[in-house]
């Protein structure tokens, strides 16, 4: 039984993974195998903070999984300020993040891995406790690009109502003018088929709802990808 499960797991990573595999739609050089780490969001949700972000870059390193291609420490939804400052900034949160993300982001690098930050292609993320990025897409990405950030996590909560296909290659043209290769990895939630464009706008797309730590939801996901 575990033997199953473990090769449906398997089955899963592929039917997310297998149709972006063979592009290169950013021109970045990323995406050309599945990219493997950490994100925070399944387990911990908006309960994270420096130190714990810290632990799992040593864990990672520690425990022999970055040796095997483990590379991204991704942080999701709440490291934030509620608002942006008065330039129209991002900051890290200041009671979670007091160092700030770039010395966040140094540290990850440190460890000989990559790191990976959140925002949405809406006026606030999915959590609502921090700003999105629509409408300040080339400000966040040269503020992501100034920090170090390896890979971007997009997700789709309040938006203005216009399309994906609109709203999400916004944020691609401003990765490509940020002056770093970042990771795009488009949250669209498959709900209007980026299996079919997402090689024009990202460097991989997500094609199903969350995935829970629970074997039905994995089931779940199995069936719809």
């Amino acid at each position: 039984m575990e033997k199953k499960q473990a090769l449906q797991c398997v089955v899963l990573f592929v039917c997310i993974s297998a149709s972006w595999i063979r592009v290169e739609s950013l021109g970045n050089g990323l995406g050309l195998t599945p990219q493997m780490g950490w994100n925070s969001w399944n387990h911990f949700g908006c309960n994270i903070n420096e130190k714990l972000i810290r632990q799992t870059a040593d864990a990672l390193v520690s425990s022999g999984l970055a040796n095997v291609g483990y590379k991204y420490i991704n942080i999701d939804d709440c490291w934030a300020n509620y608002n942006r400052d008065k330039w129209g900034n991002l900051h890290g949160n200041d009671a979670t993040f007091p160092s700030g993300i770039k010395a966040l982001a140094d540290y990850v690098h440190s460890k000989g891995l990559k790191f990976g930050i959140y925002s949405s292609a809406g006026t606030r993320t999915c959590s609502g406790r921090m700003p999105g990025s629509l409408g300040y897409e080339k400000q966040d990405a040269k503020t992501f690009a100034s920090w170090g950030v390896d890979y971007l996590k997009y997700d789709n909560c309040n938006t203005d109502g216009s399309a994906e296909k609109q709203r999400f290659p916004v944020m691609t043209q401003a990765l490509r003018a940020s002056g770093r290769n970042i990771f795009y990895s488009m949250c669209e939630w498959g709900y209007q088929e980026p299996a079919k464009w997402g090689a024009e706008v990202g460097n991989s797309w997500r094609t199903t709802t969350d995935i829970k730590d629970t074997w039905s939801s994995m089931l779940f996901n199995i069936d719809i990808c």
